[in-house]
């Protein structure tokens, strides 16, 4: 039942993770729609109107900052700020700066986005945000580093969870992250000129980018995955030496490894050599961690057949072991040359970023959202249709991919008897309409299954509040008796 309102105030702050929570859900259905209407802008170019904030060129890092910063920066506040205070059994220290970091995040998704549909940008791949708002984003980071640490140092436990090893590893290495990557020069209030130049560039922008996706999208849902498996499980987790291995090997091996999205250019052959290296070590404890998640059901497999929540854990580590087996085998030069600059790339991303993130999200959410609101999901069943349609939006974008990029790729090193190229560069467009259409496919069911998820979050969430007002109107009737 719902807590009255009459009752003492809850144990540990809830609203700012029920704020974080919403948010997350937000973002989401924006950033998810911008990336079916840019995936559709490529299948079927007269799309792209001729207002120039609509064209894929602003809204690709719309969309991209929206899914990733939007929806899965919101998502870690909301279940980091949850598992730092159950697991330390202390309430979220700075209650103030919480909020600030809530408010301040928002806004920085929010004038991000703005700003690149209105054109404003560094024109890197990687620190595209104006120099201003890379200062405010910081002081924001900051923040939230301060009210993680300090819950930590309040904590009512003597064993700090493994699970925020994994957070307070993303913390510090994206804040690193973001400041060196954003070293600049401003020359007015929107334009700035990197300290950074050439080769050096791309190897700092190829450092920020790939350990974005180490920190940002790997080991900080690895701490998500190490409270919510074990805990919607019921079991304790696999293996905790495991886990401490795997930590400790991930965050060594990450830093080294975002040369090899430079192969084949101008960066030293040594350095992309290391590069790949490190690349292929990284399967080792990125498969120690997914196995030790899924084994976590060992005793209890048949929660597969009876929760949709423990379906959700499982399939996203699934996808966490697929793509962080493909990316190793995509670092290799020899494959990375057939691969590079194709949508092979773009499909590995999403294999990651739809199979591993969202989905290990959406099923952290699911066991999150009842216990904010103290009541049960609206549906369960629904709960089974986010899940198919997330499974099959994910299969259909990445096997299109697939065929786009290698089909792509063979079709560009293809040459005649003569030794011209086989195929023109029109002809491999003409190619990829085909998959492109699939792609976006792809995304309409991917994007139906979130609909259907916020329909049942917001369906929740009114059942809670009905329950709640019951329940004082039953308090206040007995106390009018009295």
């Amino acid at each position: 039942m719902v807590q009255s309102s009459a009752l003492p105030a809850e144990q540990y702050n809830y609203d700012i993770v029920r704020k974080f929570t919403i948010m997350a859900m937000v973002w989401a259905v924006i950033g998810m729609m911008v990336g079916v209407y840019i995936a559709s802008e490529l299948a079927w170019p007269g799309l792209n109107l001729d207002n120039p904030a609509l064209t894929f060129g602003r809204l690709r890092p719309v969309h991209t900052t929206l899914v990733i910063f939007g929806f899965g920066g919101c998502a870690l506040f909301a279940t980091s700020y949850y598992i730092v205070q159950r697991t330390c059994q202390a309430r979220l220290a700075f209650p103030w700066l919480a909020e600030f970091t809530f408010w301040g995040w928002q806004a920085g998704v929010g004038l991000g986005a703005l700003s690149y549909m209105a054109g404003i940008t560094q024109g890197r791949e990687y620190a595209e945000f104006a120099w201003p708002l890379d200062i405010a984003i910081t002081v924001v980071w900051v923040s939230y580093l301060a009210v993680y640490v300090e819950t930590l140092r309040r904590r009512n436990q003597p064993h700090i969870y493994v699970a925020n090893w994994f957070f307070l590893a993303y913390i510090l290495a994206v804040a690193l992250l973001h400041i060196f990557n954003n070293l600049a020069v401003p020359v007015s209030w929107t334009e700035s000129y990197s300290l950074f130049a050439g080769v050096q560039d791309a190897m700092v922008q190829w450092w920020y980018g790939h350990n974005a996706v180490g920190f940002f999208l790997t080991a900080a849902f690895l701490g998500m995955m190490y409270y919510f498996v074990p805990k919607q499980a019921g079991r304790p987790i696999y293996s905790y030496r495991l886990s401490i291995i795997h930590f400790w090997a991930l965050i060594f091996l990450y830093m080294w490894a975002g040369g090899h999205h430079l192969h084949w250019t101008s960066l030293p052959d040594w350095v992309s050599t290391l590069a790949a290296t490190f690349s292929i070590l990284l399967l080792m404890p990125s498969w120690g961690g997914m196995i030790n998640g899924i084994m976590t059901l060992s005793g209890a497999w048949d929660k597969l057949r009876s929760d949709p929540v423990m379906l959700f854990l499982i399939t996203s580590l699934s996808f966490y072991g697929m793509s962080t087996f493909e990316g190793p085998l995509m670092s290799l030069k020899s494959v990375n040359a057939l691969s590079h600059y194709t949508d092979w790339t773009v499909g590995h991303v999403h294999s990651g970023a739809l199979g591993w993130v969202a989905l290990i999200s959406f099923g952290s959410f699911y066991h999150l959202i009842p216990r904010l609101w103290d009541t049960r999901m609206y549906s369960q069943n629904l709960i089974y249709v986010h899940f198919w349609l997330a499974t099959i939006g994910i299969v259909l974008y990445i096997t299109s991919m697939w065929v786009a990029g290698i089909g792509q790729g063979l079709m560009l090193r293809s040459f005649d008897d003569y030794g011209n190229l086989a195929y023109t560069f029109i002809e491999t467009v003409e190619f990829m309409h085909t998959p492109y259409i699939w792609r976006a496919l792809g995304g309409v069911f991917f994007v139906t299954g979130v609909l259907v998820m916020v329909y049942n979050f917001v369906m929740t969430v009114r059942s809670a509040r009905r329950e709640q007002a019951a329940l004082d109107a039953k308090l206040a009737a007995k106390m009018a008796k009295a």
